[in-house]
């Protein structure tokens, strides 16, 4: 019979416990601030945004998502329900875009305006206002990522074209003219050096065989100067369009830029908060071992408590040879 009212007073404590637990957080959550009804309707996706998500004005909390579903009056648009704190400053200016929580992969509403004097949102329950979508980093950058490798496939096959075979081999061959062009200016100088002496000397020289000659000569040369010409030309045009301004390496370097940044911020405020919440979790795992091992040394301290501590060397009541005796 003792062990049963025991046993029934340890009920009755946890019920009332629950009881009291319960009323607690009710007492916690309870809402008692005015707050108004606004809308926002996107074609966006929302992945990671959960009914309840806060909502925040320029990193204050003002609200929460009431509801999350299709827009009616648009097809295939989502329609979010927002109830935000009447004290915010909302006006036609502001807009709203989707930020993520650390790691978790949860969304949540960040409320922001462009800084222009507005009119202030007139809040309608039956009608209320809606508010604009816009791309948040995320989406930002995976725009630019899919922009960047688009520009960065286009570089390359024109880099392929540049270098394919067929002007590898004008190379080459402009390249060979350029070396016989000089081996045969070599040549008409050593004609000329040879005429000079032997126009000096006692021998003498066919003059008109050697003006053919450099005739000759000449031409080529200036055939293989004109083809040289033409692929330094076609060199440096690939080169400008490039270089040039809004180009596809000024956009690769938008690219790579915008990617640093978001790095940087991800090294510095996500990484952070992820640390924290590890040493958090740890430490109160190491609350509760030490909790359930002093439940399992002592059951009894959850109805009756953990008693008197026991008395130390030095203390009246110490027993040397142990509690027990």
């Amino acid at each position: 019979m003792e062990n049963k009212a025991h046993a029934l007073a340890a009920g009755i404590f946890v019920v009332v416990i629950s009881v009291l637990l319960v009323g607690l957080a009710a007492w916690l959550t309870r809402d008692t601030g005015q707050r108004d009804i606004y809308e926002i309707s996107t074609r966006d996706t929302v992945t990671g945004l959960q009914a309840q998500a806060p909502v925040r004005y320029r990193g204050v909390d003002v609200g929460k998502v009431a509801a999350i579903g299709f827009d009616p009056k648009t097809q295939g648009n989502v329609l979010l329900r927002l109830e935000v704190d009447r004290a915010a400053p909302m006006n036609q200016e502001t807009f709203a875009t989707l930020g993520f929580q650390g790691v978790t992969g949860l969304s949540f509403v960040q409320l922001d305006d462009s800084g222009k004097p507005a009119a202030r949102l007139v809040p309608n329950d039956d009608a209320p206002p809606r508010i604009p979508l816009r791309p948040g980093l995320l989406a930002k950058l995976q725009d630019k990522g899919e922009k960047i490798l688009d520009q960065v496939e286009q570089v390359t096959a024109k880099m392929n074209v540049v270098l394919g075979a067929d002007n590898q081999k004008r190379l080459a061959g402009a390249l060979d003219n350029v070396g016989q062009a000089a081996a045969s200016v070599n040549q008409l100088s050593t004609s000329l050096n040879y005429i000079l002496n032997a126009q000096l000397g006692p021998e003498k020289v066919n003059i008109p065989a050697f003006v053919k000659n450099a005739d000759s000569t000449i031409t080529s040369l200036r055939k293989t100067s004109d083809t040289a010409n033409d692929m330094v030309a076609e060199i440096r045009n690939t080169a400008r369009r490039l270089n040039e301004k809004d180009g596809p390496m000024d956009r690769l370097a938008e690219g790579a830029e915008g990617l640093a940044h978001a790095a940087d911020s991800f090294n510095s405020a996500t990484l952070p908060r992820l640390n924290r919440v590890t040493e958090d979790a740890s430490r109160a795992a190491r609350q509760l071992s030490r909790t359930v091992n002093g439940i399992n040394d002592n059951p009894q301290s959850l109805i009756f408590g953990s008693g008197p501590a026991v008395p130390g060397p030095g203390e009246a009541g110490f027993n040397p040879q142990g509690a027990s005796k």
